[in-house]
């Protein structure tokens, strides 16, 4: 649905919705996935880098977003409401469907697979992934806002995350395996060719980091967005507010960093020490932007930003089509033993890397950077003609 008019917003919000986005698009479209600066890398299992920071970010400010969405509707469940939250979460889980379906497409066409073969990768396609993750937990805490009181949910975030802990810890969850309860029980729901496949020191697993069992955690993730969510809006004064993000902030990472000891920190799995050290950064960011932007009303930095923020999921998602059309669709190259080379091909090894001195690295960045660029100019066309397209 696209509208013309621009609601009132939570700048700061947007503007930290739009880092997250710009980011995702950077860190998932280097030049190549061989020449990558560590920061830009997700740790291989154990662990955290910049990069394992960007997608659960988004995941906190959508349950703050889900705050002020459930609001409309005063918390009480209705037939509206519950019509929304179905056709939303519908929506956004076809979408990551549909761009798994449109890769495998466009691959099996370009290597000149014959019709209708070339289409038909339902029996293999990725069930899971990031928009579906967003679209389950988005259900989820948008169902939980509606039907339980709000004094409640704390308690459900800590069950939620103490059940999983006893999964982990009882189904050798921490373990690269096939031993562990994730990759069990995915493989027996969703079977083998619906999941992802990993590599960790040398060993390759279908164990899939958006997979059904891991999605417990997010949820509880998502519903700690919420509360923040309450705080920010239940609180006029801008002061108030960063002090409370800022107590919640540095509660979660002490805790999450603290739980590290026992129950490693790790993405991939989306440790309960994850949700608490991610959502607390999160947080304190949060706190730090409504004091930049809002308090001391630096915002013309936010500008590039905001394009991202207010369209997010659109600038997402085109950014995950686009990726896809450049690194598919081949073009002559003389350099290529086959004469032919992908889109992205060229630009990164024929025309960024000579420019980088050869430095391949450096070149995968400027890519990954530009490809962020040319997304933006299409955020800010709709930004300046103020067109909001709502998935």
């Amino acid at each position: 649905m696209t509208t013309t008019e621009k609601p009132k917003r939570l700048l700061a919000l947007d503007i930290l919705r739009g880092i997250t986005i710009a980011g995702m698009l950077m860190v998932n479209n280097p030049g190549s996935w061989g020449s990558i600066y560590a920061p830009l890398r997700h740790a291989e299992w154990n662990g955290l880098t910049p990069t394992d920071l960007v997608f659960p970010f988004f995941m906190f400010i959508m349950g703050v977003s889900t705050f002020i969405s459930m609001r409309k509707f005063n918390f009480e469940f209705s037939g509206s409401a519950l019509w929304k939250i179905i056709r939303r979460t519908i929506v956004i889980f076809a979408i990551g469907i549909a761009i798994a379906w449109f890769g495998k497409t466009l691959r099996a066409i370009v290597a000149g697979t014959p019709f209708p073969d070339c289409i038909n990768h339902f029996d293999t396609i990725r069930i899971l992934g990031v928009m579906p993750r967003l679209a389950l937990c988005y259900c989820a805490a948008a169902l939980v806002a509606l039907l339980l009181k709000h004094r409640y949910i704390p308690a459900l975030i800590v069950g939620i995350l103490v059940v999983y802990s006893a999964i982990l810890i009882t189904g050798n969850g921490f373990d690269f395996s096939t031993e562990n309860v994730i990759y069990i029980v995915d493989h027996k729901i969703l079977g083998e060719n619906h999941l992802y496949t990993d590599t960790v020191g040398g060993v390759s697993l279908s164990l899939d980091p958006e997979g059904l069992v891991s999605t417990l955690p997010a949820i509880a993730h998502v519903l700690i967005g919420f509360m923040a969510g309450l705080m920010i809006m239940d609180t006029k004064d801008n002061d108030k507010r960063i002090e409370r993000l800022f107590i919640l902030g540095t509660l979660l990472t002490f805790a999450g960093f603290l739980m590290d000891y026992g129950m490693p920190i790790n993405k991939k799995i989306w440790s309960p020490s994850y949700v608490l050290v991610t959502c607390g950064l999160a947080s304190s960011l949060l706190a730090i932007l409504i004091w930049i932007i809002d308090i001391k009303g630096y915002k013309t930095w936010c500008k590039f930003f905001e394009a991202f923020g207010i369209n997010p999921l659109f600038l997402y998602v085109l950014g995950g089509v686009l990726s896809i059309i450049i690194g598919s669709i081949l073009v002559p190259c003389s350099a290529a033993e086959s004469g032919m080379m992908s889109i992205k091909g060229v630009i990164y090894s024929q025309w960024l890397t000579p420019l980088c001195g050869g430095d391949k690295t450096l070149a995968s960045l400027i890519f990954a950077l530009l490809f962020v660029g040319f997304n933006w100019v299409i955020g800010y066309v709709l930004y300046k003609k103020k067109i909001f397209i709502k998935i």
